[in-house]
């Protein structure tokens, strides 16, 4: 199982290192089933994330044909007051800090990426995920329409009116979509696709390495519907 994970200008720095690390040492604990690798839509290059002025280097170019999963993050930056008005965004190449996150979402559509995950999407053999904003990335993009996910739980409404069906849950896994809400999510998430691929066992290994308990239920369509409680 090969993974990419997809780093773009003002990237959640904790949506991309948690699933990396849990990947990683699913790859160790598999001896070698799982290879995971950091990559954007322009090919290798320092991406500078929204924390801090944090950067992470990719080391290739987004590839759908090379991967089993593509793995998007979401983008760290302000959320802002009920009412407040972002601003115009930076020019091409400027670095601003503290601006808001629908900005930065918004800013990947303008590049090469939503082309890229349209075909990663369009793959039966590659699993697309998100952590956070991520599923605001490709919802934005037109590509969750009537599709099952989750994001943080600020943007679910936002989420909601892109036409895909908004899960309030930790992990959402609708087949080949698989998605989580908040931050920290992106450590459920990394286990849940080790589960899904090499197996429980190296899963439990690895959520004991680090120990860390998965929240919650994995939220499917599957079995019937629950009555009124």
């Amino acid at each position: 199982m090969h993974v990419q994970i997809v780093l773009f200008d003002g990237f959640d720095p904790l949506d991309v290192v948690a699933p990396y690390e849990v990947l990683y040492a699913g790859g160790t604990a598999s001896d070698g089933a799982v290879t995971v690798e950091l990559v954007s839509a322009e090919g290798p290059r320092e991406v500078v994330g929204g924390t801090g002025g944090l950067a992470l280097r990719a080391t290739a170019a987004l590839d759908p044909e090379r991967a089993d999963v593509v793995l998007v993050p979401g983008a760290s930056g302000r959320v802002g007051e009920p009412g407040e008005v972002p601003e115009e965004g930076a020019g091409a190449g400027e670095r601003w800090r503290d601006e808001f996150v629908p900005v930065l979402l918004a800013r990947t559509l303008t590049t090469g990426l939503p082309a890229l995950l349209e075909r990663a999407m369009d793959d039966p053999d590659v699993t697309v995920a998100a952590v956070c904003g991520g599923s605001l990335v490709l919802a934005m993009a037109g590509l969750l329409e009537g599709r099952h996910a989750t994001t943080h739980h600020l943007g679910l409404d936002m989420l909601d009116a892109t036409g895909a069906r908004a899960i309030r849950a930790r992990v959402v896994d609708d087949g080949d979509l698989i998605t989580g809400a908040g931050v920290t999510s992106g450590l459920d998430l990394g286990l849940y696709l080790l589960e899904r691929g090499p197996g429980p066992r190296i899963a439990h290994a690895v959520e004991e390495l680090f120990a860390h308990e998965r929240r919650g239920t994995v939220w499917s369509a599957r079995g019937p519907a629950p009555a009124a409680l």
